[in-house]
């Protein structure tokens, strides 16, 4: 199981190459086999499973029921921008076009951990994110870290 943490500045090449931080990659189940899957996150960030995470995330789609229209709609937007990319011998992954587009990406990214996943912003966008928020951090964490009854 991988269980990525921490923020890392970094640039993407004119290619489209993103290096994976050595922590990042250090945190990688041997399961994963050097391979990711890559798709269109949140916020518009993007999201980064290794392939082991990505087989479970996957198990929980397959069982939505697919007469939901909502669960129609969620699957096949996360399945059109998904992509898998294979760790290179420089450790980088190559991140396509329209993904890149997408979240507005042309050089600099934060390089996110978030547990069983990475996240790949363009910072001007993460920093709004950020600030954007309407309560505190510490609100936050009060409500969902309170215990459950």
């Amino acid at each position: 199981m991988s269980s990525f943490k921490g923020r890392y500045d970094y640039t993407v090449d004119n290619k489209g190459r993103l290096n994976i931080p050595v922590k990042i990659r250090k945190s990688l189940s041997p399961e994963a086999n050097d391979t990711f899957i890559l798709t269109r996150g949140y916020e518009q960030c993007l999201f980064l499973y290794p392939l082991d995470e990505w087989s479970k995330l996957e198990t929980s789609i397959r069982d939505l029921p697919t007469a939901d229209g909502q669960n129609r709609y969620f699957v096949r937007t996360l399945l059109q921008w998904t992509v898998e990319v294979q760790l290179d011998n420089q450790a980088r992954v190559a991140i396509p076009q329209k993904l890149l587009e997408f979240a507005r990406i042309e050089s600099e990214v934060i390089v996110l951990g978030v547990l069983e996943r990475v996240e790949i912003w363009n910072p001007a966008i993460y920093e709004a994110y950020m600030t954007s928020q309407s309560v505190s951090y510490e609100d936050v964490a009060a409500t969902v870290l309170r215990p459950k009854s």
